[in-house]
């Protein structure tokens, strides 16, 4: 998979910007501020139809614009695709392939497959339990883009389940109204639902254990071992346990649960509550506080993670990082360019180039980022488009 061309359109702080990448390597060097990971964040756009940065799509159109477009050239297998997202301030998002409209998101998600490693992903080590369900689901929408509309469908019904709940309580806790048979219908409806979202993030989880361990073994010198293992909030027989075992425990769950829903009014089951545990040498790794250690981790997810898009898609994806690889020392720098050579295509963003190492800065392609403007920078090469509406 290689990323062409890019250009954007009122997006972000870009106004009219495209660029040819001539290089499996490209390195945008800036200021903060200025516009680096707003390119990235596009090309995550065009992965995974989402941005961590951004809730609703006008946060994305420029301010002087009521539109903004995505547009870019993919090879994939050595077949080149144009494609195009057109965002909007209030509205309906576009999305084309080869200039012919698409009804369906699930349609355009596969076309780009990305792995973006940023700051934010510490978050995944100190964080939330919500920050690794996004995590995981970020990866089974690249892996299978049709798990996006089976979240979708979860979070309707999860929203329509919380809503009865809220319905038959009162301020105290006591139920108000009888509605058992509608409340069986939707606990029927999430158990099917979210026993469709736990069995993929399991089976997901078990595949990429592996993974990461190998490259956490590899970065740290083989002194610490990393265990991934999956916590759904309904206990799971086996990762590859059947639909309907699964539902089954799912439905015992919540009738466990249901007077503590009743007087809470939320729905206290389901995979919106569920987590990834991850261990070094058998201890919770949040408990380990070095920023080193917590790199090396997020490395080893975003390698692993790397790998299994590769296995399953048959080629690399497209590899982000946003301001992470001159914070890495050297030995993590190396490793991780062992990892990809020359056959996975790397965007990096920085603020200085001092601290890379040298076999990064000689095989890459130089962009110097300036308030949304891209120009070559004097330290490597570049081919850039500057267009006007």
């Amino acid at each position: 998979m290689y990323l062409r061309s890019l250009h954007l359109r009122h997006f972000r702080n870009y106004s009219d910007q495209g660029i040819q990448f001539g290089s499996p390597k490209t390195i945008l060097v800036g200021d903060n501020a200025q516009g680096k990971t707003n390119l990235l964040e596009a090309v995550e756009l065009l992965a995974t139809l989402r941005s961590r940065r951004a809730s609703r799509d006008r946060e994305l159109v420029s301010h002087d614009s009521p539109q903004a477009q995505i547009a870019a050239t993919i090879e994939r297998l050595g077949v080149a695709h144009e494609l195009v997202v057109d965002l909007r301030s209030s509205g309906r998002r576009t999305l084309k392939v080869n200039g012919q409209p698409l009804r369906r998101q699930a349609e355009f998600l596969g076309q780009v497959n990305a792995v973006l490693f940023s700051s934010l992903d510490l978050d995944l080590v100190r964080g939330g339990p919500e920050s690794r369900r996004n995590w995981l689901d970020g990866v089974l929408i690249q892996l299978e883009p049709i798990y996006t509309g089976l979240l979708e469908h979860y979070r309707k019904v999860l929203k329509q389940r919380n809503a009865l709940l809220k319905a038959q309580r009162d301020p105290a806790g006591h139920s108000l109204t009888d509605s058992s048979t509608e409340m069986a219908f939707w606990n029927g409806e999430l158990a099917t639902a979210g026993s469709r979202i736990m069995r993929r993030r399991a089976r997901l989880v078990q595949r990429l254990d592996p993974l990461a361990d190998h490259w956490h073994r590899a970065i740290s010198g083989g002194q610490e071992t990393l265990t991934l293992s999956y916590h759904p909030q309904v206990p799971l027989p086996d990762p590859q346990a059947t639909a309907e075992v699964v539902q089954a425990q799912f439905l015992q769950e919540i009738q466990a649960k249901a007077a503590a829903e009743l007087a809470l009014g939320s729905s206290l089951v389901g995979p919106h509550r569920d987590d990834v545990e991850m261990s070094i040498n058998q201890t919770a790794a949040r408990a380990y506080g070095s920023q080193g250690q917590q790199r090396t981790l997020v490395l080893a997810l975003k390698l692993a993670e790397l790998q299994l898009i590769e296995q399953v898609i048959g080629e690399p994806p497209l590899l982000l990082l946003d301001d992470v690889l001159a914070e890495l020392d050297l030995h993590r720098q190396n490793q991780l360019l062992d990892a990809i050579q020359t056959r996975v295509q790397t965007l990096v963003t920085t603020t200085h180039l001092g601290s890379f190492d040298a076999r990064w800065l000689s095989a890459a392609q130089i962009v110097q980022v300036h308030g949304g403007q891209l120009s070559p920078h004097k330290a490597g090469f570049s081919s850039l488009q500057q267009g006007s509406d």
